[in-house]
This record gives C-alpha cells, sequence and structure tokens, in this order.
C-alpha cells in the first residue's frame, strides 16, 4: 500500500461535476491498493498517518497529529501510485491490485482510519474520473509504502 499524505486546510473530490466529499483542516490522503496487501498494511499505514505529527503546537513546531488537532481526513483511491517507471515512458500498473481485491481493502482502509481519528473519514469513488481540489497547508506532503517500512 502506497500513500501520499497531505496536511490541507481544506480539500475536496468532485464527480461529473457534483462535490462527493470535502473537508476542512486535516488530512488528504491518496491511497494506492496493490496485489500483495492486506489487512497488516491497513494496521500499520492507519497507525502511523493518525499518529503523524505534522500540525504545529502553540510554538509553531509540527508536533501534533490529526486526532490531536480534531482534524478531518480525505481519502482518495489513486491505483496510478503503483506505478512503476522503470522501463521506458510508460507506467507500468501491473503492481495495483484490481478492483475486487482494491475496493474491499480501500473501505476497510476507510473505516478503519475513521476509528483512529475518531470521525467520518470522506471518500471519492472507486475507479471514478474525480477532480480533487485541495489547499496543501504548508506546504506538507509525505510518502509512505508499507513495503518499505524502515
Amino acid at each position: 500500500m502506497r500513500a501520499v499524505i497531505q496536511r490541507v486546510s481544506s480539500a475536496s473530490v468532485s464527480i461529473d461535476g457534483k462535490e462527493k466529499s470535502a473537508i476542512g483542516e486535516g488530512l488528504l490522503i491518496l491511497l494506492g491498493i496493490g496485489h500483495e496487501d492486506g489487512q497488516e498494511d491497513i494496521d500499520w499505514l492507519v497507525k502511523k498517518i493518525a499518529g503523524l505529527r505534522i500540525f504545529n503546537d502553540d510554538a509553531g513546531i509540527m508536533n501534533r497529529s490529526v486526532v490531536d488537532v480534531g482534524g478531518e481526513a480525505l481519502v482518495v483511491s489513486q491505483f496510478t501510485l503503483m506505478a512503476s517507471t522503470r522501463k521506458g515512458n510508460r507506467p507500468s500498473y501491473m503492481g495495483a491490485a484490481g478492483h475486487e481485491m482494491a475496493i474491499p481493502l480501500y473501505e476497510q482502509f476507510c473505516d478503519a482510519l475513521s476509528v483512529a481519528i475518531g470521525r467520518p473519514v470522506g471518500t471519492g469513488e472507486f475507479g471514478a474520473d474525480m477532480k480533487v481540489a485541495l489547499v496543501n497547508d504548508g506546504p506538507v506532503t509525505i510518502g509512505m509504502d508499507t513495503k518499505n517500512k524502515e
């Protein structure tokens, strides 16, 4: 599982010109799911994201988590995060899980993150052509890969 986590002042996702989800201060999470991903990846990634200290404390130091600041989360599926660019100029998406595997893992991830942060999580729509808007706060953008935990 790969994630790009962005600290945002606001973010939204729209499908066919209609807003599906929107958040204020919090995290926009772009999530890629691979063939080898499972519950262990979800558990590790959710724990890391919920505890990630990237929000400022009273001294202006990034020392608070999304939970600490009462922030929101928006999770958007993005199979392109699983791209391999080893050969040529056209990315290969062979590492991305198919719908039958990825959709349940995406939903499990969103449910687990909701529990971890203590509030509902906004979502996109798996496989849809989505338009994502955000105001990246900082900017702060962090990449994580459950296959590269060290």
